[in-house]
């Protein structure tokens, strides 16, 4: 795609589409001289609901309504679509929705792209079908029965005369839009389940994929921002004295996070803005550390927290019990630290604000920019372009606030660009989490008591007007439920709020509590001399989900063969978003330092929809998870926080990476998530093996700062 046409596709494109109408293009309207948008038919558009659209030149597409920052919804989403509406896969024209008002939630996180896509898009792939088998059934006089869809083309199986989409699409829109149609049998599937190439890989391999900082339009400037010295602080007054006269700048003024520097080109405005002297109001948030406010966690993880869940008489069973193990845990905020820095294009006009973002989610960006801009939702446009890495951190709107500010401003288009050093300081971060746990293990396996107590930041309580109730602590996420057989144990907490803004994450809460859970019950088969894999899979129920994916990771890893003295294997079990998930690592350790060799990973995910797609995910998942438990550290003195770019906060490198095999369970049950599956049981396989290799317990995160 041109980057020409990406501008007219991204203005043509959009929400606002009604169920079963029938779109002539005098009503989109034309360009002179563009004949690449779906609409540019003289006879109209067959759209049987927001996610697919024929034309009558048999043209399909398919609207693509989640965002894709590598995860692959941009070639899986329309496989669902394509598989029922039994057309030609090499066909069909992939469309990025814009923010719209017809597709339900259009927010990329979760895990919830393909496992909440999965039915109605099926649906309107099938809709489709039954409608234009239904407009062939007028057209050649014969009962829908004995008609059939295959490679975009309806069917007679009495005569053999068939029709393509094309020529049946204007008679299918003069149609009535079923309310339930039937689906395919699993058995009869040729698209889902099958190897297929993803759709994103050749425009990226070419060059002519368009992400948000490719973004180029006629007349735009670009721009920065000058931010605080401490994390959150308010502009007090600034001197731009020492960029006036410089013919690349074109203005600098105040916005709400900081001083916006307006030029000429990206690097110009970088440099500027490094000379922009700006004093800032001081406020509390300047006496923040993040040491002192895990020394406070670490004494509150000693007083009483509220009962989150419960379940027998914990405390009656340690008070009785012998042999406890007791242990303590720390987890740090973490950055995302995706490789696309955070930018956005805005032009404001007339009242209306119009976006181009790289961005998870656009519904949330088009309200938040209308409020901050004071107009109606239906005059902002977020046009979603390609995201060079996501993790969570692009749920939130702030990037694109500021283009929108500046955009009014100048009157003109305007590119905004954070550096690295923006992000990893004034972005927003997992939330850091001590933790304790008690636990008594039975001599013979199982577990007869657990009491663990968090203490922790709250995502939720961040922007909740009220405070919440302890079984409302988003912090327990990984703790409240387990596949375990446990039948006394007990989960507190106490909410530890920080200035520093938490959000989401990659697999949020499920990144950094099970790493407790699965390490301190490790610990528990330890303490009386079970084989880990033995304790966990007696605790499970016989002929369970849980149960058989940790039975194959343990296999397929070679679960008990010895080892050469300094290598160990550990192994962990996650089960979250549907989906259930078990690593083994295999590491060696000498000297203090650790070789990552190899991770198994087997997944149930149910009804797989491309297993390149999971596979690639789990590799991932793999990868960051692995990056954020040995290196991954956020810390702030005195308002500020200490770290900056990648190198001092370092990612896992290609040479350091361990070989990563996966193994994906096949069946027909529910669709479950997969992209945040996958992080879920990794630091804690992580840490066990290192402990098999070494006799040294992880309990404190990054593992290379506290070796």
């Amino acid at each position: 795609m041109k980057r020409r046409d990406f501008i007219k596709i991204v203005s043509l494109t959009g929400g606002g589409l009604v169920l079963g109408s029938f779109i002539p293009m005098s009503v989109l309207g034309k360009e002179e001289g563009f004949t690449s948008f779906p609409g540019d038919d003289p006879k109209g558009i067959f759209k049987p609901g927001p996610f697919l659209q024929i034309d009558s030149n048999g043209k399909v597409s398919i609207m693509m309504a989640r965002s894709e920052m590598g995860q692959g919804v941009y070639t899986t989403l329309p496989t669902i679509v394509a598989e029922e509406l039994e057309v030609d896969w090499e066909s069909i024209e992939i469309i990025q929705a814009d923010a719209g008002f017809d597709y339900g939630s259009q927010a990329t996180g979760g895990s919830t792209s393909v496992r909440l896509g999965y039915e109605p898009l099926r649906k309107a792939g099938a809709t489709a079908r039954a409608m234009l088998i239904s407009a062939a059934a007028i057209m050649l006089k014969e009962k829908p029965e004995v008609l059939y869809a295959e490679m975009g083309f309806v069917i007679s199986k009495a005569t053999g005369k068939k029709l393509s989409y094309g020529e049946l699409a204007v008679e299918a829109g003069k149609l009535p839009v079923p309310s339930d149609v039937p689906l395919k049998d699993p058995k009869d599937f040729k698209l889902i389940g099958k190897k297929i190439p993803r759709r994103d890989t050749p425009p990226k391999l070419f060059g002519e994929a368009i992400f948000g900082i490719d973004v180029r339009l006629p007349g735009m400037v670009y721009a920065t921002i000058t931010r605080p010295t401490a994390y959150g602080l308010k502009v007090k007054s600034f001197d731009s004295l020492s960029v006036k006269g410089n013919s690349h700048i074109h203005d600098v003024f105040e916005i709400s996070t900081g001083v916006a520097v307006v030029g000429k080109s990206t690097w110009e405005v970088f440099k500027a803005a490094e000379k922009i002297k700006v004093e800032w109001k001081e406020t509390d948030t300047v006496k923040f550390s993040t040491k002192a406010t895990v020394e406070e966690a670490y004494k509150k993880l000693n007083e009483p927290g509220g009962v989150i869940k419960e379940q027998g008489d914990v405390d009656s069973v340690l008070k009785s019990g012998k042999n406890i193990v007791e242990a303590v845990y720390e987890v740090p905020f973490l950055s995302h630290a995706p490789f696309e820095p955070m930018n956005c294009t805005a032009e404001y006009q007339n009242g209306k604000c119009e976006m181009w973002a790289p961005t998870q989610n656009p519904q949330r960006l088009r309200k938040d920019v209308a409020e901050r801009l004071g107009i109606d939702q239906n005059d902002v446009t977020v046009h979603v372009t390609f995201l060079g890495g996501g993790f969570g951190r692009r749920l939130v709107s702030d990037f694109g606030l500021e283009a929108a500010e500046i955009a009014k401003k100048t009157g003109k288009p305007v590119k905004l660009t954070w550096t690295r050093e923006d992000d990893m300081k004034h972005g927003v971060y997992r939330p850091f989490g001590v933790y304790k746990c008690r636990g008594i293990a039975g001599e013979s396996g199982g577990i007869k008591a657990f009491e663990h107590h968090i203490v922790g930041q709250s995502i939720r309580q961040q922007w909740s007007k009220d405070s919440l109730k302890p079984d409302q602590y988003d912090f327990a996420e990984g703790s409240k439920s387990f596949p375990y057989n446990i039948s006394d144990f007990k989960i507190t907490g106490t909410i530890l709020q920080t200035p520093l803004i938490a959000s989401a994450f990659r697999a949020v809460y499920h990144s950094q509590v099970p790493f407790v859970v699965e390490s301190f019950f490790d610990e528990l088969a330890h303490s009386v001399k079970i084989d880990p894999f033995v304790f966990r899979r007696d605790m499970m129920q016989p002929g369970s989900r849980a149960r058989a994916v940790l039975e194959l990771a343990a296999e397929k890893a070679g679960w008990g063969k010895t080892l050469p003295s300094g290598t160990g294997m550990g192994i962990a079990f996650f089960e979250g978003y549907d989906s259930y998930c078990a690593e083994v690592a295999t590491v060696s350790v000498v000297n203090n330092r650790i070789k990552l060799l190899k991770f198994v990973v087997a997944i149930d995910c149910g009804i797989v929809i491309s297993p390149d797609a999971v596979k690639s995910q789990m590799e991932g998942a793999v990868i960051f998870a692995l990056s954020a438990a040995m290196k991954g550290q956020i810390t702030s003195k005195n308002g500020a926080v200490e770290q900056s770019n990648y190198d001092d906060y370092p990612i896992i490198t290609f040479d350091e990476s361990p070989e990563i095999e996966v193994h994906i369970v096949e069946n027909t049950l529910k669709v479950g998530g997969v992209g945040e599956v996958g992080i879920g049981a990794c630091p804690a396989a992580l840490s066990n093996a290192i402990f098999a290799a070494s006799g040294k317990r992880m309990r404190t995160l990054p593992i290379l700062n506290n070796l």
